[in-house]
């Protein structure tokens, strides 16, 4: 499965999380640090859902970039 991820610059950090699984976050000190923990917490959220019984979500959204003028 290919789900969308979002990495945002946070304070101290970088944030990230799956909008097509709530709850499912992490952080890093760079962007890829982020990376590969959210890589991590989605693995480990899709497995407790699995043990949960939990219907698992299939990925819907999409991402994209739109250009402004500045």
């Amino acid at each position: 499965m290919r789900y969308a991820v979002v990495i945002e610059k946070a304070e101290g950090n970088f944030s990230a999380y799956v909008p097509d699984l709530p709850g499912c976050v992490a952080t890093g000190d760079s962007v890829a640090q982020a990376e590969q923990a959210i890589r991590e917490a989605i693995e480990l959220h899709l497995s407790g859902m699995r043990e949960d019984g939990t219907p698992i979500p299939p990925p819907s959204s999409q991402v994209d970039y739109v250009e402004v003028a500045a």
